[in-house]
């Protein structure tokens, strides 16, 4: 299944790319947002079968992003003025000590 998966991301970035050149010559204000791994969400569950404890172990041996982090991030992105482009932000977690 992560094979399916990330074959499809890339495809759906390649097309949120050219799409996003041809809406910029309408002065559109197209923005992309490709977050990695978001813990605590439908999708990781439904790819486990709906194991939640392999989905809790697997998220616990490394970091993952929340949904509140996408959330921030599109907030910023939908702010952000017009004469901004944002034409993608890859968002992934990294290991913090603390």
């Amino acid at each position: 299944m992560a094979n399916f998966y990330a074959a499809t991301k890339c495809m759906v970035t390649s097309l949120t790319e050219g799409l996003r050149r041809e809406l910029r010559e309408l002065r559109s204000h197209i923005r992309s947002i490709s977050p990695a791994a978001v813990r605590d969400t439908e999708i990781t569950l439904r790819a486990s079968g709906g194991d939640e404890e392999f989905v809790r172990k697997k998220f616990a041996s490394k970091p993952a992003l929340v949904p509140k982090d996408v959330a921030d991030i599109v907030v910023y992105t939908l702010a952000a003025p017009p004469h901004v482009e944002i034409n993608g932000i890859i968002v992934r977690s990294i290991a913090v000590k603390t």
